[in-house]
């Protein structure tokens, strides 16, 4: 597999550490070389919150995002900071939150995450994982649907059935 580089960026609360440790570790279950760095705003609530996720079948020369292959927007001021470093790749985002840049030239994937969320699992909360369906679907010949989905209850063992669905809803949203 060659590098691909994966940015998830959201305020805090978000889940968008989650998000990145999960999809790490489903890369590892599928024997790939990953790397994941976290970095947060200045501000002591409601800031950024960012995940900078490398994929790759060999070793990874740098943790560092750089032209992201694929960015998980999942806030306006994510979007507005991170959009334009996304220069051939695709922009997943949530629609409630983010109006598109015309400006951006990346390919743009809209996913109402938190309205499927709370209208078919009743709390937001579950948004982040419905984003881990698709960037699943997106890179389903990298990691397998099982890996991801192992590795999600890995790494949160509480509400396993409702994140599954989560996961579903992002996986097969068309």
């Amino acid at each position: 597999m060659k590098r691909t580089e994966i940015l998830v960026s959201g305020f805090g609360g978000q889940g968008v550490v989650r998000l990145g440790q999960i999809f790490s570790t489903a890369a590892v279950y599928e024997g790939l070389f990953t790397t994941m760095l976290v970095s947060h705003g200045t501000e002591t609530r409601g800031g950024y919150v960012r995940s900078q996720i490398v994929l790759s079948g060999s070793p990874i020369d740098s943790p560092v995002v750089e032209t992201p292959d694929y960015f998980c927007a999942m806030s306006k001021a994510a979007y507005t900071k991170f959009g334009a470093l996304v220069t051939q790749g695709t922009i997943i985002f949530d629609p409630g939150y983010i109006e598109p840049d015309p400006g951006f030239v990346a390919q743009h994937t809209a996913l109402p995450a938190r309205e499927i969320a709370v209208n078919e699992l009743g709390r937001d909360i579950f948004a982040n994982i419905i984003f881990l369906g698709m960037l699943g679907q997106q890179l389903k010949t990298a990691i397998s649907k099982e890996s991801l989905l192992k590795a999600l209850e890995a790494r949160v063992p509480k509400f396993v059935e409702e994140n599954q669905k989560a996961f579903e809803f992002g996986y097969k949203f068309a």
